[in-house]
Formats: structure tokens, sequence, C-alpha cells
């Protein structure tokens, strides 16, 4: 069996829904790891996963105490699977929360990032940037000149908002192939992406076509 053959298997449409889920949501806390910048909320699967979870926690509750062998069998593979579901989103949750800590007023000010949190990520990205402005004026900002005071100062041309570095080298598989020459901006390289194909390469190069379901963070 070569990669083609696991990718295929992967990705093929005859998997059960269970299992179709859990792997959209390992390539979903693999690819948001690895990626610089916060990704896209992938509510329809989330809700999925989410739901399925709740599903799972009332069977066990309902089985719970249940004498008979074949029943506690039966809810140590459901309560085995449920921990390994919990497990992913709560990574996944880290992860997204860690970089929204990380860049809170970038994700704020700009619209397209905005677009890309649930609304709990948004209230929980709002929160925590009107409580480190209150935290900085009160600890230091407050003894500055007004014009001085403000944390998205572009003065001089320099953005005071950190931002995350898009050029960051990732691990990339790539899904399908790709017809256009991917050009690594800043150089003289170009190539071809094919099925199979593994590159460590900038995130910009390729985000894209990570976006897009081409390819996919290792």
């Amino acid at each position: 069996m070569d990669i083609d053959d696991i990718l295929a298997e992967v990705s093929g449409d005859g998997l059960p829904s269970e299992t179709r889920d859990l792997q959209e949501l390992t390539r979903a806390w693999v690819t948001e790891r690895s990626a610089p910048e916060l990704l896209p909320w992938p509510a329809t699967l989330m809700e999925r996963v989410l739901g399925r979870i709740h599903q799972q926690i009332e069977v066990v509750e309902e089985q719970v105490g249940n004498v008979d062998p074949k029943t506690n069998f039966r809810l140590i593979i459901i309560q085995t699977e449920l921990e390994r579901f919990k497990f992913l989103v709560r990574s996944f949750l880290r992860t997204r929360i860690a970089k929204i800590d990380k860049h809170a007023l970038h994700i704020l000010s700009n619209p397209t990032q905005t677009a890309r949190l649930s609304a709990a990520e948004l209230q929980y990205a709002n929160s925590h940037q009107t409580l480190l402005e209150a935290h900085y004026r009160s600890s230091f900002l407050s003894q500055f000149p007004t014009s001085l005071q403000r944390l998205d100062d572009t003065a001089g041309g320099i953005s005071m908002i950190e931002q995350p570095d898009l050029d960051t080298a990732v691990f990339v598989r790539v899904l399908r192939d790709v017809e256009e020459p991917i050009i690594v901006e800043g150089t003289d390289i170009d190539f071809e992406m094919r099925r199979g194909d593994v590159y460590v390469i900038r995130w910009s190069a390729v985000r894209d076509h990570v976006m897009s379901g081409d390819a996919e963070l290792i």
C-alpha cells in the first residue's frame, strides 16, 4: 500500500459517519496546530462532533450500574471513543484560544480574521482585549501622553499590532493535483504539486490550497 492508497482510504465515502467525523476532526486539529494563523471555525463539523459527544455521555450515564458483562464491555468501548473525541476537541480549542490570546487585536481589527471565529470565541476575544487594555492603562499607559496610549498605533509606518508570521515553514501533503505552479514569493522557486507529494514550504505559498482542501498540513 503506497501513499495514494492511504489517502484514498482516508478520504473514502464508504466509511461510517463517526469514523469520517473523527478523521475530519483530527485533520482540523493537526492543521490548526501547524498553521501560524487562526483558521476558519469548522462550524458544521464541530456541531456534529459536540452533538455526538453529548449523545455518548447520555448513553454512558444511562448504563452506569448495569451488571451485564456485555453492556459493561460496550460501555468501555464507548468511553474510550468518547475520551478520544474529547481530547481532540479540548486540544483543538486550546490551540485556537492560544492564537486568539496572542493576536487578539489583529483578529478583532481585521473583518476577515473576525469571521473565522465562532460566536463564543468572538465573545472571548472581545473580553480578553478589553481586560488587557484596562490592565495596560491602569499599569502604565495612563502615565503616557494621550498620543502614545493607543495599542494600534501605526506612527512611522510601523504597526504596533502583532501579526502571525505567514512565512513560517510548514509540512504539507498534497491531496489533489494542483494545475497551476506554486510560486514562493521573493524567490525564484516554482514547482507543481502532485497528489501524494510532501513539502516543507512557507505557509503563505500554500495557505490557499490548504484552505481549499487541495493539500493538508502534517
